[in-house]
């Protein structure tokens, strides 16, 4: 083969099933430079590829997960150009790290692409508004073709993924991520490999190895008929795909490390990380006068880029698995495992294993003993030691991990009238799912495009130091300044008064220069209400900037970040918006607050927050200022393109108040916007509207859809800003921060938009 190839082996061939085949196609897939293309056998000089798919910065690689093709467990791959999405070649693998190199290697020359039209000189072009540009999409949005120019996109079934660096899809609706431990206090420490928050969970004991902890109780959120969540943490000698093989595993392989299990199937497969599962419970608590326990869940899974499993379960309601005869359905409340890898010890792979249960026994006399819940509660627990054990007295593994088949609830004998009914009606398709599906059509913690991952640039010359602003108000700090200088002014030093005149001039200066810069807000008006008071519902006020951690001046060298101090523009108002569609550019909207900045001669930054749904809605933030600095990177990333401002545009999202469970799955970790969703860019005379379209992903979606459903709890705080790559660029600076509080779904309104003018 050529000395180009990237990367090239055998992989399963997956694509629809055709009448009278039953088994499984191997091709022979090259990556080639910027080509990919696969061969019957492999290819010898001059061999005609049977397809090709030329790479370029427009290719995205879509993660499909686990899917069962001819009898096999396989992990899928899908490549296409977002440009020619019905162009494309999907690939499967056996085992997930197969998946993970071709994942890889293909976003590599997707990377190297787009590096070389950066090394161009397309780094960011700067262009001027022209007329009748703000009243529509501009030529300049790559990442989102007009959508009244290509009806079929709002038709198709499978919208657009963009690229993100870990194998597995968000979350469905209402199962918590309960893995991702993001305190704010811990920002700057590695916390990847910590087993618990002290802030949220306290040592209970002991047993068999593992540490068993205890939820604290946190009583404005936890169900009543819960118990405190628990979770057991070990160590086990094994990779983590072969430990996440075991667990993800439902066969007979189950009862020699799970002592809780008795038997599972598959009621519905959702997707490649989502799938319905019905779980007898094997519990040995006075069984002559306890009934048996059965279970029915979500199941979902992922694979970080550190290489860690997460595997989360939420019992779900199900119409074709409904209560079994002579068992009592338990509900989990939020469970699962977080497989992550440790250092090897002694040439033996080792990895930490957490596996939380908060679970409802139900029942109406035992299931109200604390003692039979957390007997059972331990013995779930306690299959983090027999996974332990299992390993340890395992001389043989497989070399290649493979995901058994599981048995679907359809095909299973099942010992009542009822139970036969439910096989003889899952041939109807699901309807309780319809929500759950729609949310995998539609393709979000937000945390896969964190900024730990960016290279970074070195500038030729340093430039000098900027001065950073840490304190929560610019003019609280000159005020101190100020108040310093009187004082010591006071003292008598005259040695060195004519220098501290001059020094209280400057400040007195200052302080006239930011109050007359100080923008009147009365003026502005949105339809979400502005309340400043802590405990307010159904309404914003400004976020601190010092609640958000950005990178220093330094953090080329040392990764260090500080708080992020005073926001660069002021946010004015915030739009709550609903429609049966999706509401674009808003900004055309007449008397909207980016059209007064306008007739004021103001810029505004307006961030169209798009949340999919049969009912779509749209939560605007309007930053404004009084003009942009030429030549500073938030000027640049205006009148940038759109591959400039995709590579750029950050969001770092917080919960400060909210269940633990919700805090976790949104987290705090910042996300490149422009690489995990669709954005597009409008550019006005006077103002750039970033529409954020959050049912493009997957991810986003899912974790979208956990918030919606529990919104009117929560407190959330958002903040924007342009990532800054370079010295000169460093340290990165806030547009501006928010937080919503209790928003209320039904406070949402119906704008009056004017019409698109083509």
């Amino acid at each position: 083969m050529s000395s180009k190839v990237v990367y090239e082996g055998w992989m399963v061939r997956y694509g629809r099933r055709k009448i009278g085949r039953s088994f499984i196609h191997m091709r022979y897939f090259v990556l080639e430079s910027r080509l990919l293309a696969y061969y019957k056998k492999k290819p010898q000089d001059n061999q005609v590829p049977i397809k090709t798919l030329l790479i370029d910065g427009n290719c995205r690689v879509e993660d499909r997960g686990l899917k069962t093709h001819h009898g096999h467990m396989v992990y899928v791959l899908s490549v296409y150009n977002k440009k020619e999405k019905y162009h494309r070649i999907t690939m499967a693998a056996f085992n997930i790290q197969e998946a993970l190199i071709w994942k890889e290697k293909i976003e590599l020359v997707i990377d190297q692409h787009q590096e070389s039209q950066v090394s161009n000189g397309n780094k960011y072009v700067s262009f001027e508004y022209k007329s009748g540009m703000d009243n529509g999409r501009n030529g300049s949005s790559s990442d989102h073709e007009s959508q009244f120019s290509a009806q079929e996109d709002e038709d198709d079934g499978h919208l657009n993924l963009m690229r993100r660096t870990t194998i597995g899809n968000g979350p469905p609706d209402l199962v918590h991520d309960w893995t991702r431990e993001l305190d704010s206090d811990l920002s700057n420490q590695n916390i990847n490999n910590q087993a618990f928050s002290r802030k949220h969970w306290r040592l209970l004991q002991c047993q068999n190895g593992l540490r068993i902890f205890e939820e604290l109780l946190e009583v404005d959120y936890l169900p009543r008929s819960c118990s405190r969540a628990m979770k057991a943490v070990g160590v086990v000698e094994a990779s983590c795909e072969e430990i996440f093989e075991l667990v993800m595993s439902m066969d007979g392989t189950r009862y020699e490390w799970d002592c809780s299990f008795q038997y599972g199937s598959l009621v519905e497969e959702v997707d490649g990380h989502t799938a319905i599962l019905y779980h007898r419970l094997q519990l040995d608590w006075f069984p002559m006068f306890v009934w048996p326990r059965d279970l029915c869940y979500v199941r979902y899974w992922r694979r970080n880029d550190d290489g860690s499993y997460v595997v989360l379960f939420r019992s779900r309601e199900h119409e074709n698995c409904g209560p079994q005869p002579g068992y009592v359905r338990a509900h989990v409340e939020s469970g699962g495992f977080n497989i992550s890898p440790l250092k090897p010890r002694n040439g033996r792979p080792r990895t930490q294993v957490q596996h939380l249960m908060q679970i409802d026994l139900k029942g109406w006399g035992v299931g109200y003993l604390s003692m039979f819940q957390q007997h059972c509660l331990f013995q779930m627990l306690n299959s983090v030691a027999g996974l332990r054990e299992w390993f340890a007295q395992t001389d043989e593994r497989s070399a290649h991990p493979r995901i058994p088949v599981m048995v679907n609830m359809a095909s299973a004998s099942v010992s009542s009238k009822k139970n036969q009914n439910l096989q003889d009606s899952l041939i109807h398709p699901s309807s309780s799912l319809d929500q759950l599906n729609a949310g995998s059509r539609h393709s979000v913690m937000m945390d896969e495009y964190s900024d730990e991952d960016e290279e970074f640039q070195l500038a030729e010359s340093e430039q000098e130091v900027w001065f950073t602003l840490e304190s929560s108000s610019f003019s609280s700090k000159l005020l101190s300044q100020l108040l310093f200088l009187v004082a010591y002014f006071s003292l008598g030093f005259q040695a060195n008064e004519k220098k501290i005149e001059n020094d209280f001039k400057r400040t007195v200066a200052a302080l006239e220069e930011e109050q007359a810069d100080q923008i009147d807000l009365s003026c502005f008006s949105g339809n979400l209400r502005h309340d400043d008071r802590d405990n307010a519902r159904d309404c914003w006020k400004l976020s601190d900037g010092n609640n958000f951690r950005v990178r220093s001046k330094h953090f080329c060298y040392d990764k260090t970040k500080i708080p992020a101090g005073k926001h660069l523009m002021d946010l004015v108002a915030v739009d709550w918006f609903k429609d049966t569609k999706r509401m674009d550019h808003v900004a055309r909207r007449q008397g909207c607050a980016a059209q007064v900045a306008s007739e004021k001669g103001l810029f505004s930054l307006i961030f169209n927050l798009q949340v999919p749904g049969s009912t779509h809605y749209s939560m605007v933030f309007y930053f404004v200022t009084r003009q942009l600095v030429m030549g500073s990177l938030l000027q640049r990333f205006v009148d940038g393109d759109d591959e400039f401002r995709n590579s750029r545009l950050k969001l770092i999202p917080s919960v400060p108040k909210g269940s633990w469970i919700v805090r976790q799955s949104v987290g705090s970790t910042p996300c490149l916007l422009g690489k995990a969703v669709d954005c597009n860019y409008i550019r006005g005379p006077k103002y750039l509207e970033i529409d954020v379209d959050i049912g493009s992903s997957t991810v986003a979606n899912g974790v979208l859809g956990l918030v919606i459903g529990v919104i009117t709890t929560l407190v959330v705080d958002m903040a924007f800003l342009v990532q800054a790559n370079t010295t000169d660029e460093l340290p990165e600076r806030l547009i501006g921060a928010v937080r919503v509080s209790h928003i209320e779904l039904k406070s949402a309104v119906v704008p009056k938009l004017e019409p698109e003018i083509s």
